[in-house]
């Protein structure tokens, strides 16, 4: 998920807050009952691929508690010492995932490279494929529900969180074939292997998690689909005659746009407040998280001024 990509849907506030709660909520639960079914498959089976599937299990649920909370504070409304509210709080969630992904990445990869040098029968391979079709059911359903989340409230969190389990479903697909290829017909080598580009696969998740939450955290600038709609918007009001210094930002559900507007010279004081005003409300119709700011300036000004510094 890119971090500004256009929104799909609109979504009022109260029921984006909630379906972002409910899916920090279900996502600790689905990683609960993973790592516990999970458990008892490595202990029976021995598989690093078992293995490796545990610990992102693992690593799931503590990145979906500290989302869980990361959320909640998020959707604190603004204050006097946070007058842009709290929405950079998911970001941070973002950076914390990030480095418990890329943890996990590490380990699993250290593991792997052992077990190549020292193979080892893969053992009761139906009780690990019986539990990797929980799993798989679980986390497919999970994800369904994520990127139903993520489309009305573009949450960051939200979508750190479905970026590592929608890895999960293959990286599940990956322990199946580990069990069938080490398993059932023998070949020891496919689980380590397999181990490796499980390892793999995460530390990308992980990098991909981190670039967007920077992204945030540094205040990046919406994509251009976004930006040239915002252009559109305003050049369809005809007592606008252009606008310059486009500024736009996310902070978690919230999205922070702003723009100097060039209006007739001539123009009253309230006759500009009132394009103004009329403007700012077509933009917030496209982007209902947006708090949208608007400064004022007579035709011909921006030009006065650049000749002025030469």
């Amino acid at each position: 998920m890119s971090s500004t990509g256009t929104l799909l849907r609109s979504t009022s506030a109260p029921d984006a807050e909630r379906l972002k709660r409910l899916a920090t909520y279900a996502a600790v639960a689905v990683a609960a009952i993973l790592i516990a079914v999970k458990i008892w498959a490595w202990i029976a089976t021995g598989s690093v691929a078992m293995l490796a599937s545990l610990v992102d299990s693992t690593l799931d649920l503590v990145a979906s508690g500290l989302n869980l909370f990361a959320v909640r504070h998020a959707l604190t409304p603004a204050d006097e010492e946070h007058r842009f509210g709290h929405g950079k709080a998911e970001a941070l969630a973002g950076l914390g995932q990030a480095a418990f992904i890329g943890g996990s990445a590490a380990f699993l990869l250290f593991q792997s490279l052992e077990r190549l040098v020292a193979p080892q029968a893969v053992e009761q391979s139906a009780t690990g494929l019986f539990v990797m079709g929980i799993s798989l059911a679980l986390t497919v359903a999970l994800v369904a529900f994520q990127r139903h989340v993520i489309a009305r409230t573009r949450s960051l969190a939200i979508g750190a969180d479905q970026l590592h389990y929608l890895t999960d479903i293959f990286t599940n697909l990956g322990v199946v074939a580990a069990f069938v290829l080490a398993g059932l017909w023998g070949w020891t080598l496919a689980d380590p292997l397999i181990g490796l580009a499980i390892a793999v696969t995460i530390g990308w998740g992980a990098f991909n998690i981190l670039r967007g939450s920077f992204d945030e955290l540094m205040d990046h600038e919406f994509d251009d689909i976004d930006r040239q709609r915002i252009k559109d918007i305003v050049a369809q009001h005809k007592a606008v005659v252009s606008l310059h210094d486009l500024r736009t930002r996310r902070a978690g559900h919230r999205s922070f746009i702003q723009m100097h507007l060039e209006l007739p010279a001539q123009m009253t004081l309230v006759e500009a407040h009132r394009v103004s005003d009329e403007v700012e409300d077509a933009i917030k119709a496209a982007f209902p998280e947006a708090e949208v700011l608007t400064h004022q300036d007579p035709e011909g000004v921006e030009m006065m001024t650049s000749l002025e510094r030469k």
